[in-house]
């Protein structure tokens, strides 16, 4: 079983989770990170990389979590925890139950895609054989912020856009 974590331990591992995502906002990448820690001390991170890598799997905690895995020579990851600015996606969460994490800390809720609370409870189904704690909330304003802005600035670029598309062919 892992250590109990401090609020200011907490608030500082997020706050980790949150530099990732900023990584990824730098690509064009939807803003979201995650770190992996073991007995207190982060051994893996990952932020989103799908546009870039034109790959669907790559997320910011399953970046994190296989790189946790080489990290710790293993798949099986009981001592760890996991931070990440986004509730994981229902692939995410079962990555992060098969691989035994003990703890699920996130920031803002994703209530067209959440695996693990929005739409669906998969970390804490007693079907399944293991249970993942599930700490909701961490920092949300701040990361649910971070998406919101990327989200508007990526349809203001679109909207002007079109306009300019709309201002060539009157001129044509």
């Amino acid at each position: 079983m892992t250590a109990m974590l401090t609020p200011e331990q907490i608030d500082h591992f997020m706050g980790e989770a949150i530099m990732e995502a900023h990584k990824a906002e730098a690509l064009g990448e939807v803003p979201i990170g995650a770190v992996v820690v073991v007995d207190g001390q982060i051994i893996a991170r990952g932020f989103n990389l799908r546009e870039r890598l034109e790959d669907p799997s790559q997320h910011a905690e399953y970046q994190a979590i296989v790189e946790a895995s080489r990290v710790l020579h293993s798949w099986r990851l009981p001592d760890a925890q996991v931070f990440v600015t986004l509730e994981p996606c229902i692939m995410c969460a079962g990555l992060i139950q098969q691989t035994r994490i003990t703890d699920v800390y996130y920031g803002a809720e994703d209530p067209k895609a959440g695996g693990v609370h929005s739409m669906y409870h998969l970390l804490e189904d007693e079907r399944l054989n293991h249970q993942v704690q599930v700490h909701q909330g961490v920092r949300a304003a701040e990361t649910s912020e971070m998406l919101t802005n990327f989200f508007r600035k990526i349809r203001a670029q679109q909207k002007a856009a079109k306009r300019a598309r709309k201002a060539i062919k009157h001129e044509q």
